[in-house]
């Protein structure tokens, strides 16, 4: 009988199984080849985010704000977006005539520095005659740091003997910004991922897997930098240094946690399978609910930002954001090609065995260690252990009637020495607190004089000027006698600029322009111009409204935050109870973490107080990253509950997922630490509230507070899902 040659649909099973085997290393080839080729792209990027970036506090304001509105306008009025510097010349005793004559010269020869306009004014006495001061403004295109610290060193090169010189004002402080932000790219970044790959080697001594992890981490912050640097050039996303360190810190620390839980999962199976590929595939089934949940949770709760007034913080939701989501494609993409490829080879030297005997003989509860232990205590007196717990944590958010989150000077916001505040301090000594940095009055040309009678008969105002081409110096002074009344008999009266039938004022105020008493004086100016329909901006005014802003944006985004969490927790869980549980044992966290927090402020470091976005920031990394801790936890518990009944589930697992959460914990609490290294009083107290809350969640809260409770109420956790009609406690 002759064989039959028809085809066949199915392939020979060797042919499927060489298929297969081509396709585990092909798929997770191509994966890294990918990632490879758009890290490489973003990598360059680093040092180049000063490009696209800005620290103008203005900017971030919204376009509503009356300083935003002045602000556009200085340019109509004085013809040039200069940023002035104000140097300060000063003498224990009193100055010279061969002095003033030199320190004239110095101040005439500024125009020789590069950078600096040309429009410097003449060197000013003050009535003590023991100091001097010059405005220098600087050219808006120049590099600010650098051109003030050349002026500095040009000014110091010749003058007498005994006379300091300190560069201040609205140019000062911007480049001690500048500075403080300077080592946002190499130290933070140096400083977080040393921290990471020290813990992951202590963790789980191997030399490999900390670079894979580190890798997965990094090449998502590569990609994340490379979309958000576009996106920041073509005007769709404003950065500033502030935004771009949260990027680094939360992308770096949301990719490490989410490839410890993979990899967690991924030991787990190795110990059940031989197979590498399958104990990936396993694992990624596993991982891929808590991760999408855990990264949608914080992408949910930055992008509540956006509801912000201020730029500053509308702005970070979509670029924090944008990190969140690369963190998770990296850990649910990049990661697992890793891991395939490297297989058992990645724990060296402490490679899991193939064990399933005594996997099965655990029941998949481990039976020894600390968790274990933990959890057999938790059994036993879990009512005592939740409420001894709440307790301690109410004792420390009592801290919270210590903070004082209502702003903080301009001088104080770069820690450390500054030329800037030396420099304010010797000016408020011999000068009104304010000069250099005036109070700016834009009013209708018809309302000129009463404006001006407002501002004369303000205390908090030392003298008023308004902006004159006619002028030589570009203002001409307006007393009660009129404008230009001080010139000499018979001088002609300069006419104001007029532009859209608007005229410019400014008042020098009696203060320093970021003090309290100062913003006072704003306030009440404010007020009375109001029937004027005159607005008043200026940095006094910049910081005011910037204050005004962030504690609106508090009040309002708070409550929102708390609600979309909730209602995503709701989801996941299948339950009501529950997630407003986890929601409000998040929030008693914060609670303590910024009570704590402003006790050490205050008491410990002296801090002058902090500015109103840093509760803010705290509540929505900590609540949307502590979030992440319970989900991992949780979704276990609920998964463990459906085969072993509720209470033996919470038992199984906490033992199971308490050493990889406690890891991710430390990771992350490490890596916003590192924000610490860059000397800006914002992102210090940020580190410290993030930090210290991220330990209290992950050591008190999750493994004593949360298990205990929901062990306390058993299956009624559930309520009102299918698990808690059918379930068992």
């Amino acid at each position: 009988m002759p064989r039959s040659t028809a085809p066949t649909d199915a392939p020979p099973a060797r042919q499927r199984t060489r298929r297969r085997s081509w396709a585990r290393v092909l798929i997770p080839a191509l994966l890294v080849v990918a990632w490879l080729a758009a890290a490489g792209m973003g990598g360059p990027l680093f040092g180049r985010v000063d490009e696209v970036s800005s620290n103008d506090r203005t900017a971030y304001l919204p376009e509503s704000a009356d300083a935003t509105q002045v602000q556009e306008l200085l340019g109509s009025f004085t013809d040039s977006d200069a940023i002035p510097a104000i140097a300060v010349f000063a003498s224990d005793s009193a100055l010279s005539t061969g002095d003033l004559t030199a320190i004239s010269d110095v101040v005439a020869s500024a125009t020789d520095v590069a950078g600096v306009a040309d429009e410097v004014s003449p060197a000013i006495p003050s009535d003590d005659g023991r100091a001097v001061q010059a405005f220098v403004p600087i050219r808006s295109d120049a590099e600010l740091a650098d051109t003030v610290e050349a002026l500095a060193t040009h000014l110091r090169a010749d003058l007498p003997d005994g006379v300091t010189v300190h560069i201040t004002g609205p140019a000062g402080f911007s480049a001690d910004l500048v500075e403080g932000f300077a080592g946002i790219d190499g130290l933070l970044l140096g400083v977080a991922l040393l921290a990471v790959l020290v813990i992951l080697v202590l963790v789980y001594r191997s030399l490999l897997l900390p670079v894979v992890v580190l890798s997965t981490s990094l090449f998502a912050l590569c990609v994340a930098l490379l979309v958000v640097w576009w996106l920041a050039k073509a005007g769709v996303l404003l950065l500033s240094g502030q935004t771009q360190g949260i990027l680094f810190i939360l992308v770096i620390g949301a990719a490490t946690d989410y490839a410890l839980l993979f990899v967690s999962r991924f030991r787990e199976e190795l110990r059940r399978t031989h197979d590498k590929g399958a104990a990936v595939m396993t694992a990624w089934k596993g991982a891929f609910e808590p991760i999408v949940a855990s990264g949608g949770t914080v992408i949910a709760g930055l992008l509540c930002l956006l509801l912000s007034d201020l730029k500053s913080n509308s702005t970070l939701g979509p670029v924090a954001a944008i990190g969140i989501l690369f963190a998770m494609l990296a850990a649910l993409t990049l990661l697992p090609a890793l891991l395939m490829m490297f297989g058992r080879a990645v724990f060296w030297p402490r490679r899991p065995a193939f064990e399933p005997e005594i996997v099965a003989a655990e029941d998949g509860r481990p039976s020894k260690g600390l968790w274990a232990r933990l959890s057999h205590l938790i059994s036993r007196r879990p009512r005592t252990i939740w409420i001894a717990t709440t307790l301690v944590l109410l004792v420390g958010a009592a801290g919270l009637t210590q903070l004082d989150a209502t702003g903080v000077p301009q001088s104080d916001l770069v820690l450390g020495a500054s030329d800037a505040r030396d420099g304010q301090a010797v000016l408020g000594e011999h000068f009104p607190g304010g000069s250099g940095s005036p109070v700016y009055v834009v009013v209708a040309e018809s309302r000129l004089r009463d404006a001006a009678d407002v501002l004369l008969a303000d205390d908090g105002v030392d003298g008023v000027s308004v902006t004159s081409a006619d002028s030589p110096s570009g203002s001409a002074p307006v007393t009660a006698d009129g404008i230009g009344a001080v010139g000499a008999p018979g001088t002609p009266t300069p006419a104001p600029t007029v532009v859209d039938g608007e005229v410019l004022l400014q008042g020098t105020l009696t203060d320093a322009a970021d003090s309290d008493e100062a913003a006072t004086t704003v306030r009440q100016l404010r007020a009375e111009l109001d029937p004027l329909d005159a607005r008043v901006g200026g940095v006094t005014a910049t910081s005011v409204d910037t204050n005004d802003a962030s504690i609106h944006d508090r009040n309002l985004i708070i409550p929102v935050v708390l609600g979309v969490i909730l209602v995503i927790l709701m989801l996941l869980l299948r339950s009501i109870l529950a997630p407003v549980l986890l929601v409000l044992t998040t929030v008693l966290s914060f609670g303590t973490a910024l009570g704590v927090s402003a006790l050490v402020f205050d008491g410990v470091f002296r801090f002058p107080g902090a500015d109103p976005a840093v509760p803010l920031y705290g509540f929505v990394f900590l609540v949307a990253l502590g979030i992440d801790y319970n989900i991992f936890l949780m979704t276990r518990v609920r998964e463990e509950s459906a085969r072993h009944g509720t209470r033996d589930g919470i038992l199984r697992g906490l033992s199971i997922t308490g050493g990889v959460i406690t890891s991710a914990g430390l990771v992350l609490a490490a890596t916003f630490a590192a924000l610490s290294v860059i000397p800006i009083l914002f992102l210090v107290q940020l580190a410290f509230i993030v930090a210290f809350g991220v330990l209290l969640d992950t050591f008190v809260v999750r493994s004593l507070l949360v298990p205990a409770l929901a062990y306390d109420i058993g299956k009624r956790i559930w309520w009102p899902s299918a698990l808690w009609r059918r379930g068992e406690d």
